[in-house]
């Protein structure tokens, strides 16, 4: 599965970014595999919770966001753009990585 310069490997396990293994936790996989199913839609913050935690989770609300930064703090890679998209009041967008400047 691939979105601009992110491959998913489901089968495998593994996420890559221009080629190098980004190391992710199990949790920060399935969030990520997540919106790369549905790269270029806004995903809700509710359905990222039921889809990747659970529909009883009664964690902490910010748990998603708190996740979603530490994608982006793995995922930033010098002269791209970050991938995630925040849509405010709503949740998250994957989309393809475009070369700055």
């Amino acid at each position: 599965l691939a979105v601009g310069d992110l491959v998913v490997d489901p089968a495998a396990h593994t996420l890559s970014r221009a080629g190098v293994i980004v190391p992710l936790t199990a949790r920060e996989f399935a969030l990520l595999h997540y919106l790369a199913d549905r790269a270029g839609d806004v995903v809700r913050r509710t359905d990222l919770l039921e889809a990747v935690w659970d529909a009883n989770y009664d964690g902490l609300s910010n748990v998603v966001d708190v996740h979603i930064a530490n994608l982006r703090r793995k995922l930033e890679l010098p002269g791209h753009d970050d991938p995630v998209e925040t849509v405010r009041g709503v949740g998250y967008r994957l989309l393809p990585g475009r070369t700055s400047g």
